[in-house]
């Protein structure tokens, strides 16, 4: 499967029934990485990078150019979350509530000014509200299937908190009550972040992905 080729024999047979078929030769999408036996398009890693980008408050920069740094982060992300929820389906688990992913919509919508200005957003990705919620959808579960994981183990000790306040409290300002809680918060959050990315790097590492695109084969720091 190449990184020019029309979408794999499969998928093109599935679209066919729903959709007018392509002239022959054009092609119609391309593959950049297939997921347990799952086929990602660059058009689906292109949108789910943008409706990240907005979600993290950036509506102009998703409507800018994405370079294969933020592809290539995009789409170990995207890898991840559809192997975690993968694993969910099989033990029919974690299901998202509809008020979680109502909510989470709503957020969406308020980062934009109005709803043409919404509809616009996805009309220029060839997206609709179905997508944009399966794309939200999945990213509740996969956090809620990572945070049964790893909340408990994120957590730190008081002790942990003073050690980290002692070796950097010339920098800190202030005596220890006074930032204990920030301190807290924030090393609380890093231990997430990397206990995180661990889980999703064993999820990656154990499952079958063929990484198609250029970018996508090229190793992450």
């Amino acid at each position: 499967m190449g990184w020019l080729v029309l979408v794999s024999l499969g998928v093109a047979r599935q679209a066919a029934a729903e959709e007018p078929a392509a002239p022959e030769g054009r092609v119609i999408d391309r593959v950049v990485a297939v997921i347990e036996n799952q086929v990602l398009t660059l058009s689906e890693l292109e949108f789910e990078a943008r409706v990240t980008l907005v979600q993290l408050g950036g509506v102009r920069a998703a409507e800018a150019p994405l370079d294969e740094q933020t592809l290539q982060k995009a789409l170990e992300l995207a890898i991840g979350h559809r192997l975690l929820v993968a694993g969910a389906d099989r033990l029919q688990a974690f299901q998202a509530e509809r008020s979680e992913v109502e909510a989470r919509l709503r957020s969406f919508r308020e980062r934009f000014e109005s709803e043409p200005a919404l509809l616009g957003f996805l009309a220029r990705h060839d997206a609709d509200l179905e997508q944009l919620t399966a794309v939200l959808e999945r990213g509740v579960r996969a956090e809620r299937i990572l945070d049964s994981r790893i909340r408990l183990r994120a957590q730190v000790s008081e002790a942990e908190v003073r050690r980290y306040w002692e070796e950097h409290k010339a920098t800190l300002g202030g005596p220890y009550e006074s930032v204990r809680d920030a301190l807290k918060e924030k090393l609380v959050r890093e231990s997430y972040r990397r206990l995180a990315k661990e889980e999703l790097d064993k999820a990656r590492a154990s499952a079958r992905v063929r990484r198609v695109a250029p970018f996508a084969r090229e190793a992450l720091p």
